[in-house]
């Protein structure tokens, strides 16, 4: 936030005392007397859209649509066919275009390295690629920055200056067309309360079909351990597993679904320069490693015999994607098969076990998959327990359907499914 304060310091006007003006507002729900309200993202006046990180538009406002976006009709539903670079090049093609399109290149330079070019594009003409191929190579990378600008010259005598803003979020990037001959300060105030900005967007992203590989976690025998923890220990523990984790979440890419008591849920979305699925797997086996380090704390601690486990399914599909809101929280939430699979999959593994679907591990590149140990667990002709390799079993081979937790399974009794034993690379990751 001091980086954010910093960089538009310099761009508001003084005030005749020579106090900055924007310092004289007040702060969210504290207008008091002579304040001025805060503008919102609701009531920017000028073009602004967001786009995730494989620049698909996932939010605009009615000026953006009706100009630089090209008027389009409606949205497509599905995020390939959202590409921002599509939407962009809808408007006429003036020198300004140009620049704006190199802005957007310059900025995907940041996450998406040269041989990503044909999937940031992939729903472009094939007789407009030549054309973005030559910007993407005149495109600069600007300095990694949470907040960029560059100003946009008028293709006529009589247009306007505009200066274009950046502002990158976890979530995706916001673009902001704004006049460059001042008389943005509202604007400024509202892209330096970054918190602010990304609550509103989060309120307003538009449901989408995409592509998502899902992870849900579990706590082995919660009931048992919150039983024999006084009240505020069980609650520091499960604070202790949240905070341990999330940070190997926001490493990989994954975005925060919810907490259910014990249990959590994060999805992985397509990215411009890694394998979404790859990362949800990286995520679960780091996951793994933490908790056992993160046992031993406990065992030392109290001096029991317990282990901490989190149990972890994931299965990976294509659903939609939308928000759960309330007054105060926003919760991101995918509807389908693919999080009720994962879910019954947490339910089934013990022990701290990874289990995966088949579909999933089919998303996988052959170089990946490699680096990957998976199979089941068989029962030799000696009625030994051997654990086979590369191989499969649907649920209902590996368990007891109609007793115990057996029968919350049913649903995907003839789901293919592996278990996720190592990665052979995790140390150098």
């Amino acid at each position: 936030m001091a980086r954010v304060t910093e960089h538009f310091s310099t761009a508001q006007p003084v005030a005749a005392d020579g106090a900055k003006a924007v310092a004289a507002r007040s702060a969210p729900g504290e207008l008091g007397r002579g304040a001025m309200p805060r503008l919102t993202v609701e009531e920017i006046a000028h073009p602004a859209y967001m786009v995730n990180y494989n620049f698909e538009l996932i939010w605009f406002n009615a000026a953006a649509r009706s100009g630089v976006l090209g008027n389009f009709n409606q949205l497509p539903a599905d995020t390939e066919s959202r590409n921002i670079f599509q939407f962009l090049l809808a408007s006429a093609s003036t020198p300004s275009q140009e620049e704006i399109l190199r802005f957007h290149f310059g900025i995907a330079k940041q996450r998406a390295p040269k041989s990503s070019f044909f999937n940031l594009c992939s729903e472009i003409p094939r007789e407009k690629l030549g054309t973005l191929e030559r910007l993407y190579n005149e495109a600069e990378c600007p300095d990694s920055r949470l907040i960029t600008q560059t100003f946009i010259e008028g293709d006529t005598a009589d247009s306007p200056q505009i200066c274009l803003y950046a502002v990158q979020f976890r979530e995706g990037i916001l673009f902001v067309h704004a006049p460059a001959d001042g008389g943005s300060d509202d604007l400024l105030t509202l892209l330096a309360r970054r918190d602010l900005v990304i609550r509103d967007l989060l309120r307003k992203r538009l449901p989408v079909l995409t592509h998502v590989a899902v992870l849900v976690t579990d706590l082995q025998q919660s009931t048992k351990i919150c039983a024999e923890l006084p009240p505020e220990e069980y609650f520091e523990l499960i604070n202790q597993i949240w905070s341990t984790v999330d940070p190997i979440f926001r490493r990989h890419y994954g975005t925060y679904g919810k907490h259910a008591g014990d249990g959590m849920v994060y999805y992985f979305f397509p990215q411009p320069d890694c394998n979404y699925v790859w990362n949800a797997l990286l995520a679960a086996h780091e996951i793994r490693e933490v908790m056992r380090r993160l046992s031993k704390e406990w065992q030392l601690r109290k001096g029991w015999a317990n282990e901490l486990y989190l149990n972890s399914g994931l299965n990976e599909g294509q659903e939609w994607l939308g928000t759960f809101q309330s007054a105060t929280h926003v919760e991101f939430t995918v509807l389908g098969d693919t999080i009720n699979h994962a879910a019954r999959l947490s339910d089934f593994a013990r022990f701290g076990a990874v289990w995966a679907t088949k579909n999933l591990i089919g998303k996988l590149t052959a170089d990946e998959r490699r680096q990957v140990k998976y199979g089941v667990q068989r029962k030799s002709n000696e009625g030994q327990d051997i654990f086979v390799a590369s191989t499969y079993s649907t649920v209902a081979n590996l368990t007891d359907l109609n007793t115990g937790k057996g029968e919350k399974l049913k649903d995907i009794a003839a789901l293919p499914i592996t278990e996720i034993t190592e990665i052979k690379d995790f140390a150098a990751d």
